[in-house]
């Protein structure tokens, strides 16, 4: 377990740092995605190096990457859809919430 604590460290540097840019700076949707998606990275990396150490098969960290590949076509879309919409991917040109 103790060979696997720098990978363990290392990703949840890059959770917690993912989450730091989710939370900071809400200006561009693209910029809100991409810390989606390291923090995804960051929790695949956590996931493998958790079944690896724990001597697990790790078909349980392909569905889960499946699955965030899967949001990020989502994001991705949703990102292109708004842009054409609106011109560009601003929050502050449009409102979520709107009817």
């Amino acid at each position: 377990m103790m060979t696997y604590f720098p990978y363990f460290l290392v990703s949840s540097f890059m959770i917690f740092g993912g989450f730091w840019v989710f939370v900071s700076s809400h200006k561009h949707l693209l910029i809100v995605l991409l810390s989606l998606e390291y923090m995804m990275l960051g929790l695949y990396l956590c996931l493998v190096f958790f079944l690896a150490s724990l001597d697990i098969e790790v078909y349980f960290s392909m569905i889960f990457i499946i699955f965030c590949v899967c949001e990020g076509s989502l994001g991705l879309s949703i990102l292109v859809s708004m842009v054409r919409s609106h011109g560009n991917d601003y929050f502050s040109s449009y409102t979520i919430l709107q009817c």
